[in-house]
């Protein structure tokens, strides 16, 4: 039986524009290096996770190739995520060409830093979903 710890589910996932408004409105900002993170105590105790890329960082492919990246950060720190936060991730504008697993790294690092993920979080490890689920087939 395989264990799919590392997905992101579409219930994870922010939807509605006024969600989406409500935390650029009130959420707190934390600004990386490549990305910007906004955040805020849900108020239905939830976890849901947005990304936001503006039009004018670039044509369509270059923004879907940006949105891409963002989820994939957010599918592998999602084990590790706390209860209880709405997060939205947007990426700057130089963001858009760099590689995924440095914008991984500015998102855990802001993560970390603001609070939001658990105390077993094993560090910003690009290959850690690959060595657990290999575990959890192996045992």
């Amino acid at each position: 039986m395989t264990v799919h710890r590392f997905r992101y589910p579409k219930g994870v996932r922010l939807k509605k524009a006024w969600q989406f408004d409500y935390l650029f409105r009130t959420g707190r900002r934390i600004r990386g290096e490549l990305v910007r993170l906004l955040f805020i105590a849900s108020p239905d105790g939830t976890t849901q996770l947005g990304v936001a890329v503006g039009k004018r960082q670039g044509n369509s492919p270059k923004r879907s190739r940006g949105r891409r990246i963002l989820k994939e950060s957010f599918r592998r720190l999602l084990p590790w995520l706390r209860d209880g936060y709405w997060v939205v991730c947007t990426p700057r504008t130089e963001a858009l060409g760099v590689s995924a697993r440095k914008a991984y790294q500015d998102i855990s690092s802001l993560m970390f830093r603001a609070g939001l993920l658990n105390e077993d979080w094993p560090g910003p490890d690009w290959d850690i979903d690959g060595r657990i689920s290999a575990d959890e087939n192996a045992g």
